[in-house]
């Protein structure tokens, strides 16, 4: 039976019955993908149907659900899922999710995002219903860092944690550690001091994946052998949109023994570089990863970066220069800059133009057609451009004159250069 007085909101039975009933879900989702179920005794009153068609994954996101329903129907109709979407609905309150969450018996992936949890205490006997859960996503719900680690606690199984969007501004310390959690978002949340990140490592001492995008951190504090020992087995980073200022804090990176992707996008230290040289100077400061930003780091650009690191810092005084450039001059010495070449193709040509016995100097532009050059030349030669044939004498060229006789061809094809001849020759009937 449904608890009385919740007019206010929804039960996750009254949406489930709604939602899979045969009238709005009459298919089954292929082998394996749902089941029917007939439950033996419904209470009296009872929203659910004689049967319905259930895939083993359920949305059931913005709702309007704030409470579980019959927990024996839960039980009846969804022992075969494993994922559900509770987000944007109006949980509040951990024993009505604890309800819902102990009677999925296979539930591997929960998401709880935006549910008003701010201030709702979770009891550690309903803590426990979550146990068999693997990957968990608390975005958007301001739930304490007391409850996640009330959590981390009793799921002994979580490998995923989602925590952005939750205003935390501190990290709360645990004497328990939670060894099997391999990816950790706390991204667009307010942590700016290195120490409450220096907590997380101890919690989590199987930590592949740590994203703080969006965070206000603006130093790595630690040193190298605290910063080996704090992310042992880590992989990834992503500190994206942090306050980091200081080169020294991307040096500090190479010090996680496991570190093979980066991302570091929208910081106050690569603000002033180009694009090209923000990505050189990072790939440069960190020759152990293979993936920065999402894109491979080749071998090849791993080089290139490096050479380019020894040169953009050659000029700089000796006390300025990073640690990483004196152990990159050991390896390629030192390089002098690397002459600039202006490969762009030349604009415009100054050409001597022979009609008859008239010659006159003239600057041609090369992009354009000879037809266009023809009626550029009728106002030096007094000539309508259908009256005459030009011809292109290459000033150093061994070979004679070469007609100019395709009007859509491009000036520059001919290799026109400062100094060469256009020799006009009018037309005879």
């Amino acid at each position: 039976m449904e608890p009385p007085g919740e007019s206010n909101g929804r039960s996750f039975v009254e949406v489930l019955s709604e939602k899979y009933s045969p009238d709005n879900f009459p298919l089954r989702r292929g082998p394996g993908m749902g089941v029917v179920v007939v439950p033996t005794a419904a209470p009296q009153g009872s929203p659910m149907k004689d049967r319905l068609n259930m895939p083993t994954i359920l949305v059931l996101n913005s709702c309007g659900i704030n409470r579980a329903g019959d927990q024996a129907e839960i039980s009846a109709f969804c022992a075969h899922v494993i994922e559900l979407d509770l987000s944007h609905n109006q949980l509040q309150d951990w024993r009505e999710i604890s309800k819902i969450v102990s009677n999925i018996p296979n539930l591997d992936f929960l998401n709880l995002s935006s549910n008003p949890l701010a201030g709702s205490r979770l009891e550690p006997r309903y803590a426990a219903g979550f146990s068999g859960v693997h990957h968990l996503v608390l975005n958007n719900t301001r739930v304490s860092w007391d409850t996640v680690l009330l959590l981390c606690r009793e799921m002994t199984q979580l490998e995923e944690l989602f925590l952005g969007l939750n205003e935390y501004r501190e990290v709360a310390s645990s004497g328990a550690a939670c060894p099997t959690l391999r990816l950790l978002h706390v991204t667009d949340n307010s942590l700016q001091d290195w120490a409450q990140v220096r907590k997380i490592g101890p919690m989590f001492p199987g930590l592949d994946t740590l994203v703080m995008a969006d965070n206000r951190l603006d130093s790595i504090q630690d040193h190298e052998d605290d910063l080996r020992r704090l992310f042992p087995k880590l992989r990834s980073i992503n500190l994206s949109n942090s306050g980091l200022n200081r080169w020294e804090d991307v040096e500090k990176l190479n010090f996680f023994p496991k570190l093979e992707e980066v991302r570091l996008q929208g910081v106050p230290l690569l603000q002033s570089y180009t694009n090209a040289e923000r990505r050189s100077l990072t790939v440069a400061q960190l020759p152990a990863i293979s993936l920065l930003n999402g894109s491979v780091v080749t071998e090849c650009e791993r080089e290139d970066a490096e050479r380019f690191f020894i040169r953009f810092h050659v000029d700089h005084p000796e006390e300025q220069l990073p640690r990483r450039y004196h152990s990159l001059v050991t390896k390629y010495g030192k390089l002098e800059p690397l002459v600039e070449i202006d490969l762009r193709p030349r604009y415009r040509a100054l050409v001597e133009v022979h009609c008859e016995d008239k010659v006159e100097q003239l600057s041609i532009r090369l992009d354009q057609t000879v037809a266009e050059l023809k009626k550029q030349l009728t106002a030096v030669v007094r000539r309508p451009s259908g009256g005459m044939r030009i011809y292109y004498i290459d000033k150093c060229g061994a070979f004679g004159p070469e007609e100019m006789k395709y009007n859509s061809r491009a000036v520059h094809s001919y290799s026109v250069q400062d100094g060469d001849q256009i020799l006009v020759v009018p037309k005879t009937k």
